[in-house]
């Protein structure tokens, strides 16, 4: 975005910026076609910490300092330092002055109120009012509404619908949009706000995107949780508890609607607080499965069930609701966004080549060009996967930000390597020391186009941080120089692992036997987890003689990597899980 300008022009802007020009002025001065450039320019080359906040005599002590320092001073500057050196004494004597007196009150314990050289009491500095927006205007939000994309302009266009329900690629900027959007209702129309998410944590993302968008736009500090602003209106922030909020009447938002367990349940609550005309309800989600309680909710059966008349009556094509949306029958305006479509609409953050290299096939169309999966002929089901997702602030064992995250808590390690162009993924997973515990997915990284040697040197820092006694590695591809620079350091954590029919079949086996008995959990946030998981098919091999398991996996679409390295991890555990396993916990 910035690269076309010059480096005048930038280092023009800098100056500019560190002179405490607004971003805006900066705009209109050097006539940029958006402030966006000045935001980017500032925090990708670190303006804002260039700033010092200085007060009047900081000022001019720093102004004193530069005549000072120069040589040959003209008339004109030597006139300035004498009234500059001036001003400063006096300030510096009034605050003696005053730093005397208020030493004298205190010594005495009075508690009368200091007057001024003239005799004046000083006026009381007013209080300032907390989250005070009675300053802003719909003007207040031109900023904000000029770094819109083009399918974002198309929600806000729609703001007089009573109901909408977008289908989304993920990443795309929603929740951020819909907590500005929301934010501007609050302040303009003095309206409340409730925000429902899959989880707490998801909902605190909608609350951090509200205090941004009105410190960075509109210049004005919020606190609290709930927000309660000035005019009284209140912006809340839930989880898919919403019994909290049954009483509430709000403007509603559903956040990734389709990963909600018991959807049904909670959209009664939630549709119960938008009943009045004047309140609106907005559904947003990226697709997971036709299992899920909310697809009849997206396609309109739910509608038609139980209505002869409502048969027949068909519904926009998914062409249509790629096309700017549509209002569907059953008065919901229903809108779709595909990664694709979000680029023709100016979304530059992402490279679409890149993300279908990156997933395979299933995964990829479902995260991001919104295709629902169909569990029907996949090894796990859907709601078994849904009941393996957490919130990990409850693992209150592992501190990812301390140098030893999970302390000398025993973990095994999962690598699956790429193969041309996906990501190799790396996993660790936590052991359970009592039979009331889980096998937890502690945390995933990935690396993509990487050497086999760099990728062996982070598994190296990652045993450094954890106790790490088993590292289960494909050697397939680059998998073999992985292993063999792994076991080098890690002789005997290192274990590969030969694909083939039998050894593909136990690593399956082995997670239906986790899955299915409720006895693995991961971040519910990481949705990569369970479409790689969904991707998993039955099939038969090319004999036909034997069944086996498929993730689309090849060169060109890569494969369900987070499960494989889930797998290569969950196998050290025998299958007959009755037969105890010796541990190799290190105190």
């Amino acid at each position: 975005m910035a690269e076309k300008y010059s480096d005048e022009i930038r280092a023009v802007a800098r100056q500019l910026y560190l002179k405490r020009w607004t971003p805006q002025e900066i705009k209109e001065e050097l006539k940029l076609p958006s402030v966006r450039i000045v935001y980017y320019w500032a925090e990708k080359f670190s303006w804002r910490d260039m700033l010092s906040e200085e007060g009047v005599e900081a000022a001019l002590a720093r102004r004193i300092q530069l005549l000072t320092d120069r040589d040959k001073k003209s008339d004109l500057e030597l006139r300035e330092l004498d009234q500059l050196v001036g001003h400063h004494i006096k300030l510096m004597a009034q605050r003696a002055k005053r730093e005397e007196k208020l030493t004298q009150y205190a010594a005495s314990g009075t508690t009368a109120i200091l007057q001024t050289e003239d005799g004046e009491k000083p006026a009381r500095k007013a209080r300032k009012k907390k989250n005070d927006i009675s300053h802003l205007t719909a003007d207040s939000f031109a900023e904000w509404v000029s770094v819109l994309f083009g399918y974002q302009l198309t929600l806000r266009e729609n703001l007089h619908q009573k109901i909408r329900n977008l289908l989304k690629s993920r990443q795309l900027g929603a929740t951020w949009y819909f907590a500005g959007e929301a934010l501007e209702d609050a302040i303009l129309n003095g309206k409340p706000q409730v925000f429902l998410s899959a989880s707490k944590r998801q909902a605190e993302v909608f609350r951090s995107y509200i205090v941004q968008i009105a410190q960075k736009f509109l210049g004005v500090e919020l606190t609290g949780n709930p927000i309660r602003l000035s005019n009284g209106a209140e912006l809340s922030f839930l989880g898919t508890n919403s019994n909290t909020a049954q009483s509430n009447s709000a403007n509603v938002y559903i956040d990734e609607y389709f990963w909600i367990p018991k959807f049904r349940k909670l959209n009664d609550v939630a549709s119960a607080m938008a009943t009045h005309d004047q309140w609106r309800i907005t559904y947003f989600s990226t697709p997971s499965s036709k299992a899920h309680e909310a697809y009849p909710f997206w396609t309109g059966d739910e509608w038609r069930r139980g209505r002869a008349e409502r048969k027949d009556i068909a519904f926009p094509t998914e062409a249509e609701l790629r096309d700017g949306g549509r209002l569907c029958p059953d008065k919901h305006w229903r809108f779709i966004v595909t990664i694709e479509d979000a680029v023709k609409a100016g979304f530059n953050l992402a490279n679409v080549n890149d993300l279908r290299d990156r997933y395979s096939g299933p995964a990829f169309d479902m995260l991001f060009m919104c295709v629902f999966v169909d569990d029907k002929d996949a090894v796990f089901a859907f709601d078994q996967l849904m009941k393996c997702g957490t919130d990990p602030a409850l693992w209150q064992d592992f501190k990812s930000d301390e140098s030893r995250p999970f302390g000398n808590r025993e973990v095994w390690g999962g690598y699956d390597p790429s193969r041309t162009t996906d990501n190799a993924t790396f996993v660790i997973i936590a052991v359970p020391l009592y039979a009331v515990e889980k096998f937890r997915v502690l945390k995933k990284w990935t690396w993509t186009g990487l050497s086999f040697k760099f990728q062996a040197e982070q598994i190296k820092k990652i045993k450094e941080q954890y106790n790490l006694t088993y590292i289960g590695i494909d050697v397939t591809g680059i998998g073999a120089g992985v292993f063999d620079i792994v076991s080098a350091f890690a002789p005997r954590e290192a274990v590969p692992i030969h694909y083939s029919v039998e050894s593909k079949n136990r690593l399956v086996l082995k997670m239906i036997d986790a899955v299915g008995g409720n006895r693995i959990e991961w971040d519910r946030e990481d949705k990569d987890i369970a479409a790689s998981f969904m991707a998993i098919k039955r099939t038969t091999t090319s004999s036909g003689n034997a069944m086996t398991f498929v993730a689309t996996r090849s060169v060109e679409t890569g494969h369900a990597d987070s499960f494989w390295a889930i797998a290569h991890a969950m196998v050290n555990e025998p299958l007959n899980t009755e037969h105890k396993r010796k541990s190799r916990w290190i105190l």
